[in-house]
């Protein structure tokens, strides 16, 4: 389903990491031992992930996963990763609400130990709905679950945004909230306006992603609403399932503080990426789950909050994803993986389906 090879996801090797944590660890637990070192298939090219085990009688924590930044040197996702504002999330909604976070433990901020800073937490046993190949192909577990099965785990699924929005105290998550002017809204467009600027900074633009921007503007909502704590990755393949039960709410990294729908737009789009490759590749997908009109309708039920402004929140989702998708394809051609076409556009998978947004004719 990819029309290059799968992009390299780290620079780093897990044995050497696993040498340095191992020491790192000696210090604060003397006589602990580092087992089972692994790296999750799923690992993606943003922070990376270290599995493991601790052998200690002083903890109760022994099953773990380490979340490290990304290696500065190998041409980042993201402009910066600041790993104590993840860990302060985890800990702040594991203290605010009944979502199943992993208990977050060590944080260290010095990059000397492992290179970069990381925080290590409990490792929740489970299953992740893959996204390589997505879970809407063929030959993957939700794939093979019943229809009842599905709807389970996407009724369990939209409970997590609804109750993070709702218990979640607003006012906590103010310090998310970017340097600028403007509501939150404004300020969370102008953070992706100036991180697609960091992305494109000496390369060729997206003409469909200006576009894009300027079609955000026509859009823009009357009324955003309040903001709430977003978890920012909003989507099931970030989410640990015991059978079709949550068990792990992952990936923090991209918290907010912004209106509720940021969230949900973020939700809905992200399966309709996975849905639309794979329909673009013969196969029929998953056309009855997690359909944009039943999110909305059951967030509604569950919140008191009817989602607005859909289209502009879509269009929002899609054209995020498409500068993440823009720095993939241009980190690809850094390591020689690809080669850059001519029509910068073409690097977005989704640039069919970006454009009809914009065009108002994808919905």
């Amino acid at each position: 389903m990819a029309t290059a090879p799968r992009p390299r996801t780290s620079t780093r090797e897990p044995e050497e990491l696993g040498r340095r944590l191992a020491a790192w660890l000696d210090a604060r637990l003397p006589g602990a031992r580092v087992t089972n070192v692994s790296v999750p298939g799923s690992n993606g090219m943003s922070s990376e992930t270290l599995l493991f085990d601790i052998e200690h009688t002083a903890t109760p924590l022994r099953a773990c996963a380490l979340r490290l930044a990304a290696d500065p040197a190998a041409y980042t996702v993201f402009p910066t990763y600041d790993m104590p504002r993840q860990h302060r999330v985890m800990s702040l909604v594991a203290q605010h609400t009944d979502l199943p976070v992993p208990r977050v433990q060590w944080l260290e901020e010095d990059p000397g130990p492992l290179g970069a800073p990381f925080f290590v937490m409990a490792r929740a046993e489970g299953r992740v709905p893959p996204d390589v190949m997505p879970y809407t192909y063929e030959g993957n577990w939700l794939h093979a679950a019943t229809d009842a099965e599905r709807a389970a785990l996407q009724e369990a699924s939209i409970s997590l945004l609804a109750r993070l929005h709702d218990q979640f105290p607003s006012k906590e998550a103010e310090f998310l909230l970017p340097e600028g002017e403007g509501t939150p809204l404004r300020r969370h467009v102008d953070a992706q306006r100036a991180y697609y600027d960091w992305v494109v900074g000496g390369l060729a633009p997206s003409p469909l992603i200006e576009r894009a921007f300027a079609r955000l503007e026509e859009l823009w909502p009357q009324d955003e609403g309040p903001a709430v704590l977003n978890w920012g990755d909003a989507r099931i393949g970030n989410v640990v399932y015991d059978g079709f039960t949550p068990v792990a709410v992952l990936d923090w990294e991209m918290a907010a503080y912004a209106p509720r729908e940021v969230d949900l737009g973020w939700t809905v789009y992200l399966h309709r990426f996975f849905q639309d490759l794979t329909v673009g590749f013969g196969q029929p997908g998953l056309p009855d789950f997690l359909r944009r009109e039943d999110l909305e309708r059951r967030y509604a039920e569950l919140t008191g909050h009817t989602p607005r402004d859909m289209e502009f929140h879509t269009l929002y989702a899609a054209l995020r994803h498409g500068i993440v998708m823009l720095r993939i394809a241009y980190r690809q051609a850094h390591f020689g993986e690809v080669a850059v076409p001519a029509d910068p556009d073409s690097l977005i998978l989704h640039h069919v389906g970006l454009a009809a947004m914009v065009q108002g004719t994808y919905w």
